[in-house]
């Protein structure tokens, strides 16, 4: 009888792990070039990662996150912006358009990722992430428009979302880097 037991706690605690939460540093996305860029590669670092688009009311925020990306991006924090067509069709470009428009517009120099889909059925693997308490371990989060900041520590732990309204050079941003 206790082998049973035993037996079946082993089936269930490796039930249980096989389905334990990815972390962020699991995934690897692809950038605007289409290289492979490892999460991985951003351990230790504060990383905000932003849904974009290029024909959107919240578009000038490109130059308040370079801004940001300039006084702070290094070795401790980094911004990785992945532009999405899910809102109002207000991205419709290709990954060359969209890089050409960032840098002339912009001057963006932080990592733009190809473009992605932030919600629905064709929702990227990491934004399910972003977005589902059930895989994060933190929050659901639905993704309500372009622009939509997610804060991640240093340990790869969904911390805080802000609201596309919010700007990247707000106190509440600005002080999260800084702690």
């Amino acid at each position: 009888m206790k082998k049973i037991l035993l037996s079946t706690l082993i089936v269930f605690l490796g039930l249980f792990a096989s389905v334990a939460q990815e972390s962020f540093y699991d995934f690897v996305v692809k950038d605007i070039d289409g290289n492979e860029y490892e999460l991985s590669q951003l351990k230790g670092k504060k990383v905000l990662v932003v849904n974009v688009a290029s024909k959107c009311g919240f578009t000038p925020q490109y130059e308040e996150l370079q801004e940001l990306y300039e006084q702070f991006g290094g070795e401790d924090f980094v911004i990785i912006a992945f532009p999405a067509n899910d809102f109002m069709s207000q991205e419709p470009g290709s990954n060359a358009e969209i890089k050409a428009f960032c840098t002339e517009n912009y001057e963006v120099t932080f990592p733009m990722m190809s473009k992605i889909s932030v919600k629905g059925k064709e929702q990227a693997s990491l934004y399910a992430w972003l977005t589902q308490k059930e895989q994060n371990g933190q929050m659901d989060a639905k993704v309500k428009w372009n622009f939509q900041k997610f804060a991640i520590d240093g340990s790869g732990n969904l911390i805080q979302v802000y609201a596309p309204s919010i700007s990247p050079m707000s106190d509440e941003i600005v002080a999260w880097i800084k702690e």
